[in-house]
C-alpha cells in the first residue's frame, strides 16, 4: 500500500492553463513529453522528483516540461477520478439531443451549468450533442431530463440511454 503524498507546494505546481482563445500553438511532443503525460494521467499527484526519476530527466528539465505542456494546453488540469456511484451519484446515463441549427454554442453554455453535467460534445449523425450526467438517483435524472434539458427552447428532442456499468480506461504503460 502507498503512503500518502504530499501536495506540492504552490511555488513547485503548475500555472494554471491558459483560456482556449489565448493558447500558444502546442509544440511538437517528444517520446520525454508522452512518457510524462502517461504518468501524470495515471496518477496527477506525482511528484516532479518521481516523474524526472522515471523519465531519467532533471527535476528541473521535469518541472519545465510541465510548465510547458500546461501553458500550451496539452494538459488541461489535474483531477480526481470519482466513484461516482459512491460519491451520492448511483444514475448515470448518456443524453442524446437533437438542436436547432446553429445554437450550439447557447445549449452548450446552457448544459455546463445542469448539475451532474460531466462531458458535453458536438457530434455528427443522428444527434447534434452528446451528454454524460451523473445524478443521485432515477427521479433526479428524470427531473433533469424533463424539466431541465426538455424545457431548453433550443431543444427539439431528447434520447436517454442508462449507464448500467462503466469502466474507466487507464492510459496505455
Amino acid at each position: 500500500m502507498e503512503g500518502r503524498r504530499q501536495a506540492m507546494p504552490e511555488e513547485q505546481m503548475a500555472p494554471e492553463a491558459p483560456e482556449e482563445g489565448n493558447r500558444p500553438p502546442a509544440r511538437p511532443l517528444d517520446p520525454v513529453d508522452r512518457s510524462i503525460l502517461r504518468m501524470l494521467q495515471l496518477d496527477g499527484r506525482a511528484s516532479i522528483r518521481s516523474v524526472a526519476e522515471r523519465v531519467h530527466v532533471s527535476r528541473a528539465n521535469a518541472y519545465a516540461r510541465i510548465n510547458r505542456l500546461v501553458e500550451d494546453g496539452v494538459i488541461r488540469g489535474f483531477a480526481a477520478r470519482v466513484d461516482h456511484e459512491r460519491a451520492g451519484q448511483g444514475a448515470s446515463a448518456y443524453i442524446t439531443l437533437k438542436i436547432v441549427q446553429n445554437s450550439w454554442r447557447a445549449v452548450r453554455e446552457k448544459l455546463q451549468a445542469l448539475p451532474g453535467a460531466a462531458h458535453i460534445a458536438l457530434v455528427s449523425g443522428d444527434f447534434d450533442v452528446l451528454l454524460l450526467v451523473h445524478t443521485a438517483d432515477n427521479r433526479a435524472l428524470r427531473e433533469l431530463v424533463l424539466t431541465r434539458i426538455q424545457a431548453m427552447p433550443e431543444v427539439l428532442s431528447t434520447r436517454t440511454l442508462l449507464v448500467f456499468e462503466e469502466t474507466d480506461l487507464e492510459p496505455e504503460p
